[in-house]
Protein backbone atom coordinates (compact mmCIF):
# COMPACT_ATOMS: atom_id res chain seq x y z
CA UNK A 1 0.00 0.00 0.00
CA UNK A 2 1.69 3.29 -1.68
CA UNK A 3 0.15 5.59 1.27
CA UNK A 4 1.40 2.66 4.56
CA UNK A 5 5.09 3.24 3.19
CA UNK A 6 4.85 6.96 2.69
CA UNK A 7 3.59 7.39 6.31
CA UNK A 8 6.41 4.59 7.50
CA UNK A 9 8.99 6.99 5.96
CA UNK A 10 7.27 9.83 7.60
CA UNK A 11 7.17 8.55 11.12
CA UNK A 12 11.01 7.37 10.78
CA UNK A 13 11.98 11.18 10.29
CA UNK A 14 9.77 11.88 13.08
CA UNK A 15 6.70 13.17 11.53
CA UNK A 16 3.19 12.03 12.00
CA UNK A 17 0.19 10.22 10.55
CA UNK A 18 -3.00 12.29 10.40
CA UNK A 19 -6.30 11.17 12.00
CA UNK A 20 -7.95 10.51 8.07
CA UNK A 21 -4.45 8.46 7.15
CA UNK A 22 -5.28 6.15 10.13
CA UNK A 23 -8.92 5.58 9.16
CA UNK A 24 -7.60 4.81 5.60
CA UNK A 25 -5.24 3.12 6.66
CA UNK A 26 -6.52 0.77 9.52
CA UNK A 27 -9.71 0.02 6.64
CA UNK A 28 -7.98 -0.90 4.07
CA UNK A 29 -3.97 -2.03 4.49
CA UNK A 30 -3.38 -5.34 4.41
CA UNK A 31 -2.76 -6.92 7.91
CA UNK A 32 0.91 -7.86 7.43
CA UNK A 33 1.69 -5.08 5.30
CA UNK A 34 0.87 -2.82 8.04
CA UNK A 35 2.25 -5.19 11.47
CA UNK A 36 5.46 -4.97 9.04
CA UNK A 37 5.19 -1.22 9.17
CA UNK A 38 4.34 -1.03 12.51
CA UNK A 39 7.74 -3.01 13.41
CA UNK A 40 9.91 -1.00 11.64
CA UNK A 41 8.86 2.32 13.30
CA UNK A 42 8.95 0.51 16.69
CA UNK A 43 12.47 -1.11 16.62
CA UNK A 44 13.57 2.32 15.36
CA UNK A 45 12.33 4.28 18.14
CA UNK A 46 12.51 1.66 20.90
CA UNK A 47 15.49 -1.25 19.88
CA UNK A 48 15.37 -4.54 20.40
CA UNK A 49 14.81 -4.59 24.50
CA UNK A 50 11.72 -5.53 26.09
CA UNK A 51 10.28 -2.85 28.40
CA UNK A 52 9.06 -4.87 31.27
CA UNK A 53 6.77 -4.51 33.91
CA UNK A 54 4.47 -5.90 36.81
CA UNK A 55 2.19 -5.11 39.11
CA UNK A 56 0.39 -5.84 42.93
CA UNK A 57 -3.08 -5.48 43.67
CA UNK A 58 -2.32 -3.57 46.45
CA UNK A 59 -6.24 -3.13 47.45
CA UNK A 60 -8.59 -5.28 46.48
CA UNK A 61 -12.61 -4.51 45.63
CA UNK A 62 -15.04 -2.38 46.97
CA UNK A 63 -14.76 0.14 44.35
CA UNK A 64 -17.59 2.64 44.28
CA UNK A 65 -17.36 3.53 40.91
CA UNK A 66 -19.71 2.22 38.45
CA UNK A 67 -17.30 1.27 35.17
CA UNK A 68 -19.02 -1.35 33.60
CA UNK A 69 -15.71 -3.37 32.70
CA UNK A 70 -15.13 -4.03 36.44
CA UNK A 71 -14.74 -6.44 38.72
CA UNK A 72 -13.97 -4.82 41.99
CA UNK A 73 -17.11 -2.64 41.32
CA UNK A 74 -18.91 -3.59 45.02
CA UNK A 75 -22.02 -3.17 42.67
CA UNK A 76 -21.51 -5.67 40.13
CA UNK A 77 -21.28 -8.76 42.94
CA UNK A 78 -18.33 -10.92 40.76
CA UNK A 79 -16.94 -12.59 43.59
CA UNK A 80 -13.58 -10.53 43.30
CA UNK A 81 -11.51 -11.08 47.09
CA UNK A 82 -11.63 -7.73 48.75
CA UNK A 83 -8.56 -6.26 50.99
CA UNK A 84 -8.12 -3.04 52.27
CA UNK A 85 -4.13 -3.63 52.29
CA UNK A 86 -1.74 -5.48 50.74
CA UNK A 87 1.04 -6.59 53.48
CA UNK A 88 4.65 -5.32 53.49
CA UNK A 89 5.90 -8.77 53.50
CA UNK A 90 4.03 -9.70 50.27
CA UNK A 91 4.76 -6.89 48.34
CA UNK A 92 8.51 -7.35 49.39
CA UNK A 93 8.33 -10.76 48.19
CA UNK A 94 6.55 -9.89 45.25
CA UNK A 95 9.00 -7.19 43.88
CA UNK A 96 11.84 -9.27 45.07
CA UNK A 97 10.77 -12.01 42.50
CA UNK A 98 10.25 -9.61 40.01
CA UNK A 99 13.20 -8.31 40.27
CA UNK A 100 15.16 -11.35 40.34
CA UNK A 101 13.39 -12.70 36.97
CA UNK A 102 14.87 -9.14 35.36
CA UNK A 103 11.33 -7.51 35.48
CA UNK A 104 12.77 -4.06 34.70
CA UNK A 105 9.15 -1.76 36.41
CA UNK A 106 7.02 -2.46 39.67
CA UNK A 107 3.75 -0.77 41.01
CA UNK A 108 0.97 -0.91 43.26
CA UNK A 109 -2.66 -0.83 42.14
CA UNK A 110 -5.13 -0.19 44.22
CA UNK A 111 -9.08 -0.27 43.83
CA UNK A 112 -11.16 2.54 43.91
CA UNK A 113 -11.91 6.25 42.92
CA UNK A 114 -8.91 7.62 45.22
CA UNK A 115 -6.73 7.07 47.96
CA UNK A 116 -7.42 8.75 51.31
CA UNK A 117 -4.31 10.38 53.10
CA UNK A 118 -4.39 7.89 56.29
CA UNK A 119 -4.09 4.81 53.45
CA UNK A 120 -1.30 6.87 51.69
CA UNK A 121 0.86 6.93 54.66
CA UNK A 122 0.73 2.87 54.18
CA UNK A 123 1.50 2.77 50.62
CA UNK A 124 4.48 5.89 50.71
CA UNK A 125 6.10 3.49 53.78
CA UNK A 126 5.82 0.75 51.26
CA UNK A 127 7.12 2.57 48.06
CA UNK A 128 10.09 4.07 50.72
CA UNK A 129 11.39 0.26 51.64
CA UNK A 130 10.93 -1.00 47.85
CA UNK A 131 13.00 2.10 46.65
CA UNK A 132 15.97 1.63 49.66
CA UNK A 133 16.18 -2.37 49.08
CA UNK A 134 15.51 -3.01 45.51
CA UNK A 135 16.58 -1.41 42.01
CA UNK A 136 13.14 -1.32 40.69
CA UNK A 137 11.74 1.91 38.73
CA UNK A 138 8.89 2.57 40.64
CA UNK A 139 5.18 3.16 39.85
CA UNK A 140 1.98 4.00 41.24
CA UNK A 141 -1.39 3.27 40.25
CA UNK A 142 -4.13 5.04 42.69
CA UNK A 143 -6.93 6.58 41.11
CA UNK A 144 -7.61 10.12 40.85
CA UNK A 145 -5.24 11.74 43.72
CA UNK A 146 -4.41 15.51 43.82
CA UNK A 147 -0.98 17.17 42.91
CA UNK A 148 -0.22 17.18 46.89
CA UNK A 149 -0.62 13.79 47.15
CA UNK A 150 1.13 12.85 44.21
CA UNK A 151 4.07 14.63 45.36
CA UNK A 152 4.08 12.23 48.55
CA UNK A 153 4.44 9.56 46.09
CA UNK A 154 7.30 10.89 44.17
CA UNK A 155 9.39 11.71 47.26
CA UNK A 156 8.94 7.98 48.61
CA UNK A 157 10.51 6.85 45.08
CA UNK A 158 7.75 6.64 42.43
CA UNK A 159 8.57 7.96 39.34
CA UNK A 160 5.61 6.77 37.09
CA UNK A 161 2.14 7.62 37.75
CA UNK A 162 -0.63 5.50 35.79
CA UNK A 163 -3.66 6.13 35.09
CA UNK A 164 -5.70 4.70 32.09
CA UNK A 165 -8.03 6.74 30.02
CA UNK A 166 -9.50 3.49 29.10
CA UNK A 167 -10.86 4.49 25.83
CA UNK A 168 -11.95 7.66 24.24
CA UNK A 169 -13.89 10.34 26.00
CA UNK A 170 -16.50 9.98 23.78
CA UNK A 171 -17.02 6.17 24.62
CA UNK A 172 -16.34 6.27 27.94
CA UNK A 173 -19.22 8.20 28.92
CA UNK A 174 -21.29 5.25 27.63
CA UNK A 175 -19.41 2.97 30.34
CA UNK A 176 -18.92 5.20 33.49
CA UNK A 177 -20.65 7.89 35.19
CA UNK A 178 -19.49 8.45 38.61
CA UNK A 179 -15.94 9.98 37.07
CA UNK A 180 -15.41 11.56 34.07
CA UNK A 181 -11.68 11.75 31.59
CA UNK A 182 -11.68 15.31 32.54
CA UNK A 183 -10.69 13.95 36.21
CA UNK A 184 -8.80 11.71 34.74
CA UNK A 185 -6.86 14.19 32.74
CA UNK A 186 -6.33 16.54 35.92
CA UNK A 187 -4.67 13.67 38.10
CA UNK A 188 -2.20 13.01 34.69
CA UNK A 189 -1.51 16.73 34.31
CA UNK A 190 -0.76 17.36 37.91
CA UNK A 191 1.37 13.98 37.83
CA UNK A 192 3.55 15.31 34.69
CA UNK A 193 3.92 18.63 36.48
CA UNK A 194 5.62 17.43 39.20
CA UNK A 195 7.98 15.55 36.29
CA UNK A 196 6.60 12.08 36.62
CA UNK A 197 6.44 9.87 33.78
CA UNK A 198 2.49 8.69 32.62
CA UNK A 199 1.42 5.64 31.91
CA UNK A 200 -1.89 5.69 30.27
CA UNK A 201 -4.15 3.39 28.08
CA UNK A 202 -6.78 1.37 28.08
CA UNK A 203 -8.96 -1.54 26.90
CA UNK A 204 -10.04 -2.51 23.95
CA UNK A 205 -13.11 -4.86 23.00
CA UNK A 206 -15.86 -3.13 25.05
CA UNK A 207 -18.16 -2.57 22.05
CA UNK A 208 -16.05 0.76 20.75
CA UNK A 209 -15.63 0.89 16.68
CA UNK A 210 -12.18 0.52 15.42
CA UNK A 211 -12.78 4.37 14.70
CA UNK A 212 -13.26 4.94 18.30
CA UNK A 213 -10.03 2.84 19.18
CA UNK A 214 -8.58 5.67 16.68
CA UNK A 215 -9.96 8.53 18.16
CA UNK A 216 -8.09 6.75 21.81
CA UNK A 217 -5.11 6.65 20.51
CA UNK A 218 -4.78 10.00 18.92
CA UNK A 219 -6.46 11.36 22.53
CA UNK A 220 -3.56 9.70 24.37
CA UNK A 221 -0.91 11.53 21.75
CA UNK A 222 -2.62 14.85 22.49
CA UNK A 223 -2.13 14.22 26.10
CA UNK A 224 1.36 13.66 25.91
CA UNK A 225 1.65 10.01 27.83
CA UNK A 226 4.75 8.10 27.59
CA UNK A 227 3.39 4.65 28.12
CA UNK A 228 0.25 2.86 26.58
CA UNK A 229 -0.70 -0.61 28.12
CA UNK A 230 -3.12 -1.94 26.14
CA UNK A 231 -5.70 -4.53 27.78
CA UNK A 232 -8.06 -6.55 25.70
CA UNK A 233 -11.36 -6.82 27.50
CA UNK A 234 -12.18 -9.92 29.58
CA UNK A 235 -15.89 -10.01 29.90
CA UNK A 236 -16.13 -10.94 33.75
CA UNK A 237 -19.17 -12.40 34.56
CA UNK A 238 -20.91 -9.88 36.73
CA UNK A 239 -20.27 -6.82 35.32
CA UNK A 240 -22.62 -4.83 32.87
CA UNK A 241 -20.21 -6.20 30.29
CA UNK A 242 -20.17 -9.87 30.84
CA UNK A 243 -22.16 -11.34 27.14
CA UNK A 244 -19.81 -8.34 25.44
CA UNK A 245 -18.46 -10.23 22.08
CA UNK A 246 -15.14 -10.99 22.15
CA UNK A 247 -13.16 -8.72 19.56
CA UNK A 248 -11.29 -11.01 17.12
CA UNK A 249 -7.64 -11.61 16.96
CA UNK A 250 -7.49 -10.01 13.42
CA UNK A 251 -8.55 -6.60 15.32
CA UNK A 252 -6.56 -6.62 18.12
CA UNK A 253 -3.56 -7.30 15.90
CA UNK A 254 -4.55 -4.41 14.10
CA UNK A 255 -5.48 -2.08 16.55
CA UNK A 256 -1.94 -2.44 18.21
CA UNK A 257 -0.33 -1.98 14.94
CA UNK A 258 -2.61 1.35 14.35
CA UNK A 259 -1.63 2.69 18.06
CA UNK A 260 1.96 1.99 17.08
CA UNK A 261 1.63 4.23 14.14
CA UNK A 262 -0.24 7.60 16.24
CA UNK A 263 2.03 7.01 19.03
CA UNK A 264 5.51 6.20 16.84
CA UNK A 265 8.07 7.02 19.93
CA UNK A 266 5.63 5.88 22.90
CA UNK A 267 6.22 2.25 24.60
CA UNK A 268 2.84 0.23 23.86
CA UNK A 269 2.20 -2.67 26.71
CA UNK A 270 0.58 -5.69 25.91
CA UNK A 271 -1.16 -6.20 29.17
CA UNK A 272 -4.20 -7.82 30.40
CA UNK A 273 -6.41 -10.42 28.31
CA UNK A 274 -3.43 -12.06 26.79
CA UNK A 275 -4.12 -15.55 27.54
CA UNK A 276 -6.87 -16.25 25.09
CA UNK A 277 -4.53 -15.27 22.33
CA UNK A 278 -3.15 -17.90 20.00
CA UNK A 279 0.59 -17.87 20.37
CA UNK A 280 0.76 -16.77 16.68
CA UNK A 281 -1.03 -13.76 17.66
CA UNK A 282 0.70 -13.05 20.56
CA UNK A 283 3.87 -13.11 17.99
CA UNK A 284 2.36 -10.94 15.47
CA UNK A 285 2.04 -8.34 17.87
CA UNK A 286 5.26 -8.32 19.45
CA UNK A 287 6.55 -7.79 15.50
CA UNK A 288 3.46 -5.64 14.89
CA UNK A 289 3.94 -2.31 16.45
CA UNK A 290 4.46 -3.35 20.50
CA UNK A 291 7.39 -3.10 23.04
CA UNK A 292 6.58 -3.43 26.37
CA UNK A 293 4.63 -6.14 28.42
CA UNK A 294 3.23 -6.42 31.48
CA UNK A 295 4.37 -9.87 33.26
CA UNK A 296 2.97 -11.93 35.69
CA UNK A 297 -1.02 -12.29 37.90
CA UNK A 298 -3.28 -9.09 36.33
CA UNK A 299 -5.39 -7.74 38.54
CA UNK A 300 -8.49 -10.11 38.85
CA UNK A 301 -7.17 -12.54 35.98
CA UNK A 302 -4.20 -14.10 35.06
CA UNK A 303 -1.77 -13.82 32.44
CA UNK A 304 1.27 -15.59 30.89
CA UNK A 305 3.95 -17.26 32.61
CA UNK A 306 7.37 -15.30 32.50
CA UNK A 307 8.87 -18.45 31.06
CA UNK A 308 6.06 -18.38 28.64
CA UNK A 309 7.21 -14.82 28.05
CA UNK A 310 10.73 -15.06 27.56
CA UNK A 311 9.79 -17.77 24.89
CA UNK A 312 7.76 -15.33 23.32
CA UNK A 313 10.45 -12.33 23.32
CA UNK A 314 12.84 -15.16 21.96
CA UNK A 315 10.73 -16.18 19.31
CA UNK A 316 10.28 -12.41 18.27
CA UNK A 317 13.77 -11.57 18.27
CA UNK A 318 13.62 -9.51 20.99
CA UNK A 319 16.22 -9.30 24.08
CA UNK A 320 14.36 -9.41 27.61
Amino acid sequence: MELLQEIKERLLKGGNITREEASTIAREADLDELCDVADAVCRHFQGTTVDSCSIVNARSGDCGEDCKWCAQASRHHTGCASYRFISMADTMEAARHNEKEGIRRFSLVTSGRTVSDKDLDKFCEIYKKLDEETDLYLCASMGLLSKEQLARLQKAGVRRYHCNMETSKEYFRTLCTTHTPEDKEKTINAARELGMDICSGGIIGMGETMEQRLDFAFELAELGVDSVPMNILDPIPGTPLESTPLISEEDIIRTAAMFRLILPQKSIRFAGGRMRLSQESMLRMMTGGVNGVLMGDMLTTVSNTIAQDRELFKNANLEF
